[in-house]
């Protein structure tokens, strides 16, 4: 993968989300952003949506740009499902603490260790472990997809062995070996501090993403993906929850159900560790000079794309 950054010195435009539109339209541009995303990126996004959605939107846009509000994972997806379109991120550091914890050598000779394993990788990784893959899985759709291996096949689920750990529980599949990878955000936070929020708030549902450690989703009232979280708190009648997983979807909790009260997971050290650092990395000013500049351009070499679009392929038809 190559990149190319940005560079310009020029002053800011004052009203940059109309300078966005305008750009957009201008370039027949698709703007892309992951729930993690600020709030104001979230809001002139052309579409919003979990990892699951927005490869689906990335692989159908007509577009001749498309400008990939998330982390480089995500802009490598996209051009795995788009080759024809310019892909372009925000900022060249956006990376990802999941996908950096499976280094692709590192992968290749564990595979090599079980060459009869089926291997499923959560969509949270490099194109190189894509490529390494039988099949990609979003926590969306980890569950039933695992369902459609063959029992007798052993499994290989990289690289988050939290998801791999709760797709195993719900599947039964536990002869799956798991690569002993964790999201930062997710794995930090503090069940004693979430015992408190419950007890100040008895009537409050306490709702987790699957990346989640397994002894804080034995005591979740529900566990979804980013878009199944989203879902359930518009839909429960209750009126409190406390959220485990990147505050940034709360945003569109709000906008869905402004009558309840969305109380973000607390992690362990005193600080935002319940933010993405790497999602928040973008922002409006790098979207403004990326279109701009058509700078921090995403590209993949033929065959590492090739090889990395057929398990994102059978995701998409496994999905259906």
């Amino acid at each position: 993968m190559t990149m190319r950054a940005n560079a310009s010195t020029d002053p800011m435009p004052q009203d940059l989300v109309s300078e966005i539109k305008r750009l957009k339209r201008e370039k027949n541009a698709v703007l892309l952003a992951h729930y993690y995303q600020e709030e104001e990126i979230q809001d002139i996004a052309d579409f919003i949506g979990d990892s699951l959605e927005l490869a689906r939107k990335a692989q159908a846009a007509k577009a001749p740009l498309i400008l990939f509000a998330g982390v480089h994972f995500m802009a490598e997806g996209a051009k795995i499902l788009n080759p024809e379109a310019k892909v372009l991120v925000p900022d060249l550091r956006a990376g990802c603490s999941l996908s950096d914890s499976c280094p692709p050598e590192a992968f290749r000779k564990f595979r090599a260790l079980h060459p009869d394993h089926f291997v499923v990788s959560y969509i949270n990784c490099s194109a190189a472990i894509k490529a390494q893959s039988d099949v990609i899985v979003t926590s969306s759709n980890a569950v039933k997809i695992v369902n459609q291996i063959p029992r007798d096949r052993p499994i290989i689920f990289a690289p988050d062995r939290n998801l791999g750990r709760y797709v195993a529980n719900e599947t039964g599949r536990t002869d799956m070996l798991l690569w002993q990878g964790t999201c930062m955000v997710h794995e930090t936070f503090s069940e004693k501090k979430i015992a408190q929020l419950k007890h100040a708030h008895p009537e409050a549902l306490l709702i987790a993403h699957p990346e989640c450690e397994p002894t804080l989703l034995e005591k979740a009232d529900f566990i979804g993906s980013t878009s199944a979280l989203l879902k359930f708190s518009a839909e429960n009648p209750a009126r409190t929850f406390i959220v485990a997983t990147e505050e940034g979807i709360l945003y569109q909790m709000k906008k869905l159900s402004p009558d309840k009260e969305f109380i973000p997971a607390p992690p362990n050290a005193n600080c935002a560790c319940n933010e993405c650092p790497f999602m928040k990395l973008n922002t409006l000013e790098k979207i403004y000079l990326t279109l701009r500049d058509e700078t921090n351009e995403v590209t993949l070499p033929d065959d590492l794309r090739l090889r990395a679009l057929k398990p994102l392929e059978l995701m998409l038809e496994w999905s259906k």
